[in-house]
Formats: C-alpha cells, sequence, structure tokens
C-alpha cells in the first residue's frame, strides 16, 4: 500500500465507525503513517530443517454446512444467542454478486465476535446487505441491515443488530495483511454490533483497535473486484455498492 496516499490511510478510527460518529483526525495521524524498516539480511546456518508441526487444519471436505436457524432474513435482537461450540472449527462464505469468499473464523481468539456472526449469519441476517463503503487499498465494509434497502441508502452505516457488544481487541491477532476480517464499531470500544469489514492491504495502524475474529482463506481476488465507492473522504458519486447475497456457515468437528 502507498504510504503517500492520506485518503487510504487517514482513516484508522473513523472509517471503521458507524458514519454518525465523528472521527478523532490527531489520534489518526499519529497511527496512519507506519514507519518502513528493512529487515537485517542474514545468512541461515546450513543445518537440517526441522520438521514442522503436523497441521490441524481440517480438510475442506470435513466441514459441512451449519443449518440456518430462521428461513427468513431477520434484522432485530436483544442479544446473540450461544450458537458456537468452542471446540470446533467455523469457516464462513460470503456469496457476493462478485463471487465467492471463504474465511476461518478465529472461534477461540475471538469468541463473542465469532459467535455473533454465526448467530446473525444463520437467521440470514446479512442476506441482501451492500459493501457499502470499500475504499482503495484498505478494506471493504459491510453488515449493515439498513444496507438491504436502498430507500435507506442515506443511513448506510449507522444500522446494527438493536445491540452492541465489547471489542476483543486484545486477542493478539493484527491486521497485518490483505484478507484480515475485523469488526467495525463506532467510538466506544462496547459498540461493536454486526458490521464488519475485510482488508485488502496490510493496515497495522488498526491493530490493537479492533477486534480481528477471522482471514480470508479463499477469494482475495473478489475482494479486488467490489466496487470501490468510498474516496476515504465520503462516498463517491455514481458508485454503486456491491450486494452480499447470502452467507454459508461450514463447521467441522476437529479442535
Amino acid at each position: 500500500m502507498n504510504a503517500n496516499r492520506p485518503a487510504a490511510l487517514l482513516l484508522s478510527a473513523s472509517l471503521l465507525m458507524l458514519a454518525a460518529c465523528a472521527p478523532n483526525t490527531q489520534a489518526q495521524t499519529a497511527q496512519t503513517t507506519p514507519a518502513k524498516t528493512t529487515p537485517a539480511k542474514t545468512t541461515p546456518a546450513q543445518t537440517t530443517p526441522a520438521t514442522p508441526p503436523a497441521t490441524t487444519t481440517p480438510s475442506a471436505s470435513a466441514f459441512t454446512p451449519v443449518k440456518p436457524l430462521s428461513d427468513k432474513p431477520m434484522r432485530k435482537f436483544a442479544r446473540a444467542a450461544q450458537v458456537i461450540d468452542p471446540a470446533k472449527t467455523y469457516r464462513a462464505v460470503l456469496k457476493t454478486e462478485k463471487g465467492d469468499v471463504t474465511v476461518e473464523l478465529a472461534t477461540k481468539a475471538a469468541p463473542v465476535a465469532v459467535n455473533n456472526f454465526v448467530f446473525l449469519t444463520l437467521n440470514h441476517f446479512y442476506d441482501g446487505t451492500r459493501f457499502h463503503r470499500v475504499i482503495d487499498g484498505f478494506m471493504a465494509q459491510t453488515g449493515d441491515p439498513l444496507s438491504a434497502d436502498p430507500a435507506q441508502k442515506n443511513r448506510w452505516g449507522t444500522g446494527g443488530p438493536g445491540y452492541s457488544f465489547s471489542a476483543e481487541n486484545g486477542n493478539g491477532l493484527k491486521f497485518d495483511s490483505a484478507g484480515v476480517l475485523g469488526m467495525a464499531r463506532a467510538a466506544s470500544l462496547d459498540s461493536q454490533g454486526s458490521q464488519f469489514f475485510i482488508t485488502v492491504a496490510p493496515a497495522d495502524f488498526l491493530d490493537g483497535q479492533y477486534t480481528v475474529f477471522g482471514k480470508v482463506i479463499e477469494g482475495q481476488a473478489v475482494l479486488d473486484k467490489l466496487t470501490r465507492n468510498d474516496s476515504g473522504n465520503g462516498p463517491i458519486a455514481g458508485k454503486a455498492a456491491d450486494e452480499l447475497k447470502s452467507v454459508e456457515i461450514l463447521v467441522s468437528g476437529g479442535s
């Protein structure tokens, strides 16, 4: 990502907040231009490499679809019911109008955010919502139920599920690459709801501020095809918001 593009970088707190919240520009400026460092070059010792530990990630064939909790979109709740089993591995397939994106959910590192996402998905909450804020070189944001209604366009970015919950921003996961799944929120750490975003480039200036709860494992190229409809300072006139048609949850019995 080009560090000289202020429109893509001056945004850490404000752009992932709901649209009604004012940005803290002083804090953003301090965080949005990370120093560039060049790793020192070393000559590795000529030793026999150790055998890597066996992976515990289940194969794609080990995953099966989770049955939805409702047969039509449900948009309002008092809270998210507990629906995940922490001993299992979950994935989500985001079916967009530009193609499918598969993410592995970080159940152990962010159990509350993952449970919330799975609960809403199983109630078809995200069906028909749109990627209402896609910023080139930064991220694609979706998950606002208001974005399913074109008549509510002036309010897109301000909606939620009817409740909020606290960020798990100290779980050690980082926005260190493209394809990181994070929870959007307002100024308060207790304001997470339904909106989420996926990075299209590293965004380490967000580390420790927003909850990371998953990672793209297939379909990053689909995110690159989404319409860039926000400049970083607001919507770009004439640019559409691509639809998130539906989301499917997959589960594996492996730990």
